[in-house]
C-alpha cells in the first residue's frame, strides 16, 4: 500500500481518465486500511485533509481534478437508479448481477454506479463514512471549493455569516438531488402506467389517477425552491402534496397484490412492483436530503446506504429470494389446499386411504413389469430411461385419475399444510390440536406406505406366477434377480439413492404447484370454458366440464409427469457426466425385490443378500417421505413466514404424545 504522501504527489488533474480514478481509488484503499476499524478510517480522513491543507500547490490540483471528475462522472443516475434494474425485467437483472458478480470492473468509465462499485467495494465503507461529521465535511468542502480560497494557515471551520444557498457546493447538490428525483419519479410514472400493472389495480386505485400528477407536483417543488428558498412555507405544502401522491402510488401497487393472491403469482410482475416501491422510498431518501438543515451530514448518510446496497447488488441469491417469496407462498398455499385430503382423522377416512393405497400399489405392480419389459429392450441408456418416463408418467396419471394413492407424494402435499396450522400456537390447546395433526398425518402416511407395499408385492408375484406358467419364464432372470438383490441392499448406497428420490418427489410437487400457478395466473381455466374456438370444438357443456377438470387436476398432472421424468431420466443423464445417480422408490423397490423373490424361488429365504434387500424396504420409505416432507415443510414455513416457533415445545409434546398414546401415530382411535 503507498503512503500518503506518494499519494499527494501522484495526483495530476491532466492524466487520462483511468489514471484520475485510480488515484481516488487508491486514496479510498488507504483510507480503508486494514478494514477493520471505521474509527482508524476517519482518523486517515483526517490526516488526509491535515496534509492536503499543508502541501503547497496541492489544493490547487486537487480542486482541478474534482472540477474534472464532476464534469465527466455525472452523479446524477447513481443517486436514481443504483440498485434498479436497467428494465422492469426479472430476466435482464438477473443477467446484469451474474455480469456484475462475474466480470471484473473498469476504471475507465464515466458511468457513475461502475466506478462507485470500484471505490466502495465493502460494506466496511459505510462503518467509517457514516462517522463523517459536520466539521469533516466542512473541511473537505474547503478543499474541493475553489471559490472558498482557504488559507492554509487559517482556521478552517466553516463560516456561518455564508449564506447557505449561495454555497456552491451546496447548489450543485441540490441540482443533483432534482435531476435524480425527476428520474425516479419518470420511472415511477412509467410502471405505474404499464398495462400489466394497470389491469390488476383496484378500481378505486384508478379513480384516484395517483401517477397522472407526480411530474406537476415535483415541479411544483422545483419552483419553490428557486422562488423562496428550502425553509420556505411554499416548499414544504409542496413537499406534502408530492409526499401525498407518492402514498397515493404505493398504495395503488399495493393493490395489485390482492389481485395475484387470487389470480396467481407471477415473479415477473412481483419484480417490477418492488422496484416501483423501492423507488419511491428512494425519491423519499431524495426529498429528504434536499431539505435537511445539515446537507453534508445527509449526503454522507445517503453514500453509506448505496454503499450496503452495493453488495446486494451482486447478489442473486438476494434477488431470487426477494422476488419468488411470493411465488413460494402462493406454491405452498395450494399445496396445503391438496394436502389437507391426504390426511385422515378417522377411522373411515383411515380405511379408505388404505383402500387407495392398495389400489396404488397394484397398479405399480404393472409398473414394474413395464420397467423390466423396457430394461429387456437393451435400448441405449437415454432411450432407455426416456421410455422408462413415459410408462412412470402415464401409471402415475393412471393412479390419480383412478383416485388412487402413491405414498410417497403426500409429503410433499402435507407438509405446507401442517406449515400453515404453525402460525398460532401460543395457547396449550393449540399446541395439542398440532400434535393431534401430527398423529394424524403420521398415520395416514403409514397408511398409505403400508397400502402401496402390501398391495405391490403379492400383485407382483401373482404376475410372475401367471407369467411362469404361461411362457415359461418369470418377470425377470436369476442373473437380473440378483443385480436387483445387490442394489436393493442395505450394505449399499440404497439409503442415500432413497434421500435423494426425496428431494426429487419435493421438486416434482413444486413443479406441479408452479404449473398450476402458472395455469390460474393466465387465466387458462377461464380460455378453456368461453373461448370461442374451443367451444366450437367441444361444446360449451364439455369445455365448462373440461375446464373444471383441468383447473382441478392441472397440479396432479404436472408433479405425477414431472416425477415420471425425473426417476426415468436422472439416473442416464447424470450416469454420462459420471456422477451415477440413482433412485429409490420404496413401492417400485418393493415392487422390484418381489419380482427377484419369484425368480429365485424359496430358497432365496437363505440368502442374506436377500434379508438386507427386505430390511432397507422400510428405511427407503421413511427417507422418502422423510427428505420430502423435510423439504417441502421448511418452503411452507418461510413462504407463511412462520418463526419464533417454540420447538422445544413442540417436540415435547409429541414425546408426550409417543409415551402415552403410542399406537394412535399407526391406528386411529
Amino acid at each position: 500500500m503507498r503512503n500518503l504522501a506518494q499519494l499527494l504527489d501522484q495526483l495530476d488533474p491532466s492524466a487520462e481518465l483511468a489514471a484520475r480514478h485510480l488515484w481516488l481509488i487508491a486514496l479510498l484503499d488507504w483510507i480503508r486500511g486494514d478494514a477493520n476499524n471505521p474509527q482508524a478510517a476517519l482518523s486517515r480522513v483526517h490526516l488526509f485533509i491535515d496534509a492536503a491543507q499543508a502541501r503547497p500547490g496541492f489544493q490547487t490540483r486537487l480542486q482541478a481534478w474534482w472540477k474534472i471528475l464532476i464534469s465527466t462522472v455525472d452523479a446524477t443516475p447513481l443517486l436514481a437508479d443504483f440498485g434498479f434494474a436497467p428494465r422492469a425485467a426479472f430476466l435482464s437483472e438477473l443477467g446484469e448481477r451474474l455480469r456484475y458478480k462475474l466480470l471484473p470492473g473498469t476504471p475507465e468509465t464515466t458511468h457513475a454506479t461502475e466506478l462507485f462499485m470500484l471505490l466502495f467495494p465493502s460494506p466496511f465503507d459505510a462503518q467509517w463514512l457514516r462517522l463523517l461529521d459536520e466539521k469533516t465535511l466542512a473541511r473537505l468542502g474547503e478543499l474541493l471549493d475553489d471559490a472558498a480560497n482557504p488559507d492554509p494557515g487559517a482556521d478552517h471551520a466553516p463560516d456561518s455569516s455564508a449564506e447557505e444557498g449561495r454555497d456552491p457546493l451546496l447548489q450543485d447538490w441540490r441540482d443533483i438531488l432534482m435531476e435524480a428525483m425527476t428520474y425516479c419519479t419518470s420511472q415511477v410514472r412509467a410502471t405505474g402506467f404499464s398495462p400489466e400493472l394497470r389491469l390488476r389495480m383496484s378500481g378505486q386505485s384508478l379513480l384516484t389517477r395517483p401517477f397522472h400528477g407526480l411530474p406537476a407536483d415535483l415541479e411544483a417543488i422545483r419552483a419553490a425552491l428557486v422562488a423562496y428558498g428550502p425553509d420556505s412555507g411554499a416548499v414544504h405544502l409542496a413537499v406534502d402534496q408530492f409526499k401525498s401522491r407518492l402514498e397515493a402510488c404505493r398504495a395503488a401497487a399495493a393493490s395489485v397484490y390482492s389481485h395475484l393472491d387470487e389470480h396467481g403469482i407471477s415473479v415477473g410482475l412481483v419484480f417490477r412492483l418492488r422496484q416501483l416501491r423501492e423507488r419511491i422510498l428512494r425519491i423519499r431518501e431524495l426529498l429528504d436530503c434536499l431539505l435537511s438543515d445539515k446537507p453534508a451530514t445527509s449526503a454522507m448518510q445517503l453514500l453509506a446506504r448505496l454503499v450496503l446496497l452495493a453488495r446486494e447488488r451482486r447478489s442473486i441469491r438476494a434477488l431470487i429470494a426477494s422476488n419468488s417469496s411470493l411465488l413460494a407462498a402462493k406454491v405452498a398455499e395450494r399445496g396445503a389446499e391438496t394436502g389437507e385430503h391426504y390426511i385422515t382423522r378417522d377411522r373411515a377416512a383411515y380405511v379408505d386411504m388404505l383402500g387407495k393405497a392398495a389400489g396404488g400399489g397394484a397398479l405399480t405392480a404393472v409398473t414394474t413389469l413395464l420397467k423390466f419389459a423396457i430394461v429387456g429392450l437393451a435400448l441405449s441408456s437415454f432411450w432407455s430411461g426416456f421410455v422408462a418416463s413415459l410408462m412412470y408418467a402415464a401409471s402415475f396419471v393412471l393412479i390419480q385419475l383412478l383416485h388412487f394413492t402413491l405414498a410417497t407424494k403426500q409429503p410433499a402435499m402435507t407438509a405446507p399444510a401442517m406449515a400453515a396450522k404453525l402460525k398460532d400456537l401460543r395457547s396449550v390447546e393449540a399446541v395439542r390440536e398440532f400434535v393431534d395433526e401430527v398423529t394424524h398425518l403420521v398415520r395416514s402416511q403409514v397408511a398409505a406406505v403400508l397400502g402401496n407395499v402390501l398391495m405391490v408385492v403379492p400383485v407382483v408375484l401373482l404376475i410372475s406366477g401367471v407369467l411362469a406358467l404361461t411362457i415359461g419364464r418369470t418377470m425377470v432372470s436369476p442373473a437380473e434377480a440378483l443385480h436387483v438383490l445387490n442394489a436393493l441392499s442395505l450394505l449399499g448406497p440404497t439409503l442415500l439413492w432413497a434421500a435423494f428420490t426425496g428431494a426429487l418427489l419435493f421438486a416434482a410437487s413444486l413443479i406441479g404447484g408452479w404449473v398450476e400457478n402458472w395455469f390460474v395466473l393466465y387465466r387458462l381455466a377461464s380460455a378453456i370454458r368461453y373461448n370461442p374456438r374451443i367451444t366450437r370444438a367441444l361444446g360449451s357443456q364439455r369445455a365448462r366440464r373440461w375446464a373444471g377438470f383441468m383447473r382441478d387436476n392441472i397440479s396432479g398432472f404436472t408433479s405425477n409427469v414431472a416425477l415420471g421424468f425425473l426417476l426415468g431420466l436422472i439416473p442416464p443423464i447424470t450416469g454420462f457426466f459420471g456422477l451415477e445417480l440413482e433412485v429409490r422408490h420404496v413401492t417400485l423397490s418393493a415392487g422390484q425385490l418381489a419380482a427377484a423373490s419369484a425368480s429365485l424361488g424359496w430358497d432365496v429365504l437363505r440368502q442374506a443378500a436377500w434379508w438386507w434387500c427386505v430390511a432397507a424396504i422400510p428405511l427407503i420409505g421413511a427417507l422418502n417421505l422423510g427428505v420430502s416432507f423435510y423439504l417441502a415443510f421448511r418452503l411452507a414455513l418461510q413462504a407463511h413466514n412462520v418463526s419464533g416457533v417454540d420447538r422445544a415445545r413442540i417436540r415435547a409434546a409429541i414425546w408426550a404424545r409417543w409415551r402415552s398414546q403410542p399406537g394412535s401415530f399407526f391406528v386411529p382411535a
